[in-house]
């Protein structure tokens, strides 16, 4: 049995414009104009899942998706630092920042750390292996660093490394255990 999933990151909102840790704002005008003009860029799912964010469940639907809601593929818990810019935590908090940075165990924010966020995101791509035929969900980058890390066997270090743009869709077609990859396929282009 061959599983197809297509991760889809959301559009543009100022939280990502500003390098701001999610604090719930909603997609800006421009990223909820990109949405929609990439409505009839997917062919219809088996599934359609969102991760429980405002920024992807507008995307979701800007981009016709009736999707359910899956709290296993919420983005990373940054703790007391949601709503805060990068720069703003590492003017108040340089160590706890570079530790964070430096160690995938760590998570001075007392959120989830990002070795326990690419485990989750490993075990949901189990589920979904047991699924035939196609599923899209769009949720956080984070959510599609975690996928490609465990995917790739690669170590969590290299989750820093893995960047994600807006509106794009990481695939994965195979099963469990055994993915192929195809990143960052813009939804302008027709799936």
């Amino acid at each position: 049995m061959t599983s197809r999933v297509m991760l889809i990151s959301p559009a543009m909102n100022a939280a990502l414009r500003e390098a701001r840790f999610d604090d719930g704002c909603p997609l800006d005008p421009s990223g909820l104009r990109a949405a929609s003009a990439a409505a009839g860029t997917l062919k219809s799912p088996d599934r359609a899942l969102v991760s429980p964010t405002v920024r992807c469940r507008e995307t979701a639907a800007a981009l016709g998706l009736a999707a359910e809601e899956a709290p296993e593929l919420a983005g990373l818990d940054v703790g007391r630092w949601r709503g805060a810019t990068l720069a703003e935590v590492g003017a108040g908090e340089p160590e706890a920042v570079a530790r964070w940075l430096a160690d995938p165990e760590s998570a001075p924010h007392g959120g989830e750390s990002v070795r326990a966020l690419c485990d989750r995101a490993a075990r949901w791509l189990e589920t979904a292996a047991q699924d035939d035929g196609r599923t899209v969900a769009v949720v956080e980058p984070e959510l599609v660093r975690a996928v490609v890390v465990r995917v790739l066997g690669a170590p969590e270090s290299a989750f820093w490394r893995v960047d994600v743009p807006p509106l794009v869709a990481t695939e994965l077609s195979g099963r469990a255990g055994r993915w192929n990859l195809r990143l960052g396929r813009p939804l302008t282009e027709p799936s």
